[in-house]
């Protein structure tokens, strides 16, 4: 038990004293990042077309050698009262060179502000498919209620819940249907005009597990062009499929931002 301990804390320190490298490069028409859950409604000076591509790397070595590589895309568009937001997401991360955890999600989102109030109503479809996970493929569709709580020069919030159907696709055989009720929030402080905090939080409960997804990202404006960010994103399913490799999925990424 004893060698077993000590390569413990040695994998340990070695994580800790790791060389990690990670460049992810955005690109934004307008200065919003609050796309995750809740898309904001066009102002009266929006342009109407804005988009986003990150690219993120990160490469750890030691005791193992990891590579994690991520890439996101984002486009949104406003038509008057309506939102429309299109996304994409591709997650790889292998370890030795062995891959341990490859994702694609693709996603529609689409949001219609109700007169000049601070109410919405929205919908989405959201497609997943993630090896290790225990599914081949999910495919989710939600319509419901938002409302944006309050809107300040410091700090921003959004709430929205609704309900929802999943299609689960096995890995091993066999699917399943289930309804789901969805809930989730949109907060964004600024500590200061460069530096700000975003948390996401959502959960969709179905009879047969609760998956909750949580986003959140520290940012410090270099410039009126570069930012640093700090990001950690969370997904956990409370009862995965028996082929799952784990509960829970962790991703921390540390990045570069380029707005323009």
């Amino acid at each position: 038990m004893r060698p077993r301990i000590r390569d413990s804390r040695h994998h340990t320190a070695s994580r800790l004293c790791l060389a990690v490298a990670a460049l992810s490069i955005a690109f934004h028409a307008h200065g919003d990042d609050n796309l995750f859950y809740a898309p904001p409604a066009g102002s009266d000076d929006a342009v109407p077309f804005s988009g986003a591509i990150e690219l993120g790397y990160t490469a750890l070595s030691g005791n193992t050698n990891t590579e994690t590589l991520l890439g996101k895309g984002r486009i949104t568009w406003f038509d008057d009262a309506w939102t429309h937001t299109t996304r994409a997401e591709i997650k790889n991360v292998s370890d030795s060179d062995r891959t341990t955890a490859e994702q694609y999600l693709v996603a529609q989102r689409e949001r219609y502000s109700l007169s000049d109030s601070p109410n919405y109503l929205f919908g989405f479809a959201r497609y997943e498919k993630e090896r290790f996970s225990g599914y081949d493929n999910q495919f989710t569709t939600i319509l419901g209620y938002g409302r944006q709580i309050f809107d300040t020069s410091l700090h921003d919030l959004s709430l929205e819940g609704g309900l929802g159907y999943r299609f689960d696709d096995f890995e091993e055989s066999g699917s399943e249907h289930l309804e789901l009720t969805y809930l989730a929030s949109d907060y964004q402080i600024d500590f200061t005009d460069t530096a700000s905090f975003i948390q996401q939080f959502s959960i969709e409960a179905a009879r047969r597990n609760v998956i909750v997804r949580s986003y959140t990202a520290l940012s410090v404006s270099i410039n009126s062009s570069l930012s640093l960010r700090l990001s950690h994103d969370l997904r956990s399913n409370s009862n995965p499929p028996r082929k799952a490799d784990v509960n829970t999925d962790r991703t921390t990424t540390g990045s570069v931002v380029y707005n323009f």
